[in-house]
């Protein structure tokens, strides 16, 4: 897919943005004053390997790039690249290029027991890293289903693998991979590292003990912040893609953290890491900034870490600058797609959304088992006090599914953003909504309903939050310009008591 509706005759600087999300993956082409004068599109989807599990499609996404490059008219004006990449993968260099596939943090085969009795089965493989993990106090990054630790993936081949592992000369988190890629320069970064990985404490600035332990500490590349340049891009891959010789790449970011990054703009880039002593102490403002997509995530700067429930997927992320943020998520994306059942996302109504409240329809979690809060609940649809069977189409239309949808999402948004900030005193709190959720009405305003004493706002910006805050990292620390607009609150009768009673069967 390309989008070329912005034309722009002559800019004489222009960034190349790569957004690597779970499901779908962009190259932006955005001029010096933020905007996207070119956009492609590509569906993301894992490949199997010869070690028996799904792998990130490196080399299918290297070659899209290729082609969409080639094919640009602009790419010879890009003096500057960056990447944006879901969290939770890492990439392993040889001497000679990749040292085994990446895997898809989706692969669930850890505790496949096909050699039975042997020290490195999936059964024996779980329970040794169960034992050998670091308690959630240290990392601050609970312990997550199938390989969202990243820890997890790098144990499993390390043991269940050797001769792959003992390739193994670096080890770089996913956004980095495509830096060295692009440059040959191999660097870490904070962001990446400290995102629910279980290799990194957030409040001490450095790897786990488990990492370093295992001896991955040592073998990941050295740290460079987000917004560093770490080179030129490589003369043989400049020419292949047609990008100029002088075209500076930077060290990339964790797309999440992109999105927060924006709001971070402002401060300075050099500002020291925050020392769990700043790090407790009471925001004026509680800010959440809500990052949808395949997953939502939320963002809570200055939100106090205590607060945090590990046995609710709630976590600590590392911002650009290296300070603790408390997180919470939820699958969003893949939950609002199962409650839709092919419905159009903005198909509900007002009236839609009042005959569920009328009804008391609810949708009741979880629809996802790769995390959230609810991840060991099995979620249902009830119409009152019954079950609804069978598929949600038979039971509801088009537009009512839609906006049990959007009504799911809100409330499960609007109780972690309460979570996070349980007990906090604050002068004024807010939330900003980007991505996909920021675009769907109905959710928007049911949030601002259900959070009557915040303010909430919607991105209004054309460009991605992730890739915004992406090319923002690459003129670091300019200002982050102002992106949102207020949302409207919900005038729905009986909305308050159907969330009462929804949070009542939690």
């Amino acid at each position: 897919m390309v989008d070329k509706a912005v034309s722009v005759a002559s800019v004489p600087e222009l960034t190349l943005v790569i957004d690597i999300g779970k499901s779908h993956a962009k190259l932006l082409i955005v001029d010096a004053d933020g905007t996207v004068v070119e956009r492609h599109g590509h569906d993301n989807a894992s490949v199997p390997c010869a070690l028996g599990y799904p792998a990130l499609d490196i080399a299918g996404l290297g070659d899209w790039m290729a082609q969409a490059l080639r094919s640009s008219r602009h790419t010879a004006q890009c003096s500057r690249v960056i990447a944006s990449t879901h969290g939770a993968a890492v990439v392993a260099l040889a001497d000679d290029g990749v040292a085994w596939p990446p895997m898809d943090y989706e692969f669930d085969g850890y505790v496949q027991d096909d050699t039975p009795g042997q020290a490195t089965s999936g059964v024996a493989l779980a329970k040794a890293y169960a034992r050998e993990r670091d308690a959630f106090a240290h990392t601050l990054s609970p312990d997550l289903p199938a390989g969202l630790n990243m820890a997890r993936q790098l144990y499993w081949v390390q043991h269940r693998h050797p001769q792959a592992w003992a390739r193994t000369r670096c080890l770089l988190p996913y956004a980095q991979y495509w830096a060295w890629w692009l440059s040959g320069v191999a660097a870490s970064e904070r962001s990446s590292l400290g995102c629910h990985t279980q290799l990194w404490q957030p409040q001490l600035d450095q790897y786990s003990p488990l990492a370093k332990t295992q001896g991955w500490a040592a073998l990941f590349a050295p740290l460079r912040c987000a917004w560093e340049v770490l080179g030129p891009v490589r003369p043989a891959l400049a020419q292949d893609w047609g990008l100029p010789a002088h075209c500076q790449v930077h060290v990339g970011v964790h797309d999440s953290n992109a999105c927060l990054a924006r709001t971070l703009a402002g401060a300075q880039a050099d500002a020291p890491h925050a020392t769990p002593a700043a790090m407790g102490a009471t925001p004026a403002q509680a800010l959440t900034v809500v990052s949808s997509g395949t997953w939502t995530v939320l963002m809570a700067p200055g939100a106090p870490t205590a607060a945090l429930q590990a046995e609710r997927d709630m976590l600590c992320n590392v911002d650009v600058l290296g300070r603790a943020t408390p997180t919470a998520r939820f699958m969003g994306g893949r939950e609002f797609a199962h409650l839709l059942d092919g419905a159009a996302p903005d198909a509900g109504t007002p009236a839609d959304l009042q005959n569920l409240l009328a009804t008391q329809t609810m949708a009741l979690p979880s629809f996802a088992r790769q995390g959230g809060p609810f991840m060991d609940r099995e979620g249902v649809v009830t119409l009152g006090t019954q079950l609804l069977a069978g598929a949600l189409s038979q039971g509801l239309s088009a537009g009512e599914r839609a906006s049990l949808a959007a009504l799911y999402c809100a409330q499960v948004t609007a109780w972690l953003v309460r979570s996070l900030w349980a007990n906090t005193p604050a002068q004024s709190r807010s939330v900003v909504i980007e991505g996909p959720l920021a675009h769907n009405m109905l959710y928007l305003c049911i949030l601002q309903a259900l959070l009557p004493d915040h303010t909430c706002q919607a991105s209004t910006d054309a460009m991605e939050g992730t890739a915004r805050g992406a090319w923002l990292l690459c003129h670091w620390p300019g200002a982050g310009g102002s992106y949102a607009t207020p949302v409207q609150t919900c005038n729905a009768p009986g909305l308050s008591a159907y969330h009462a009673h929804w949070l009542a069967q939690l």
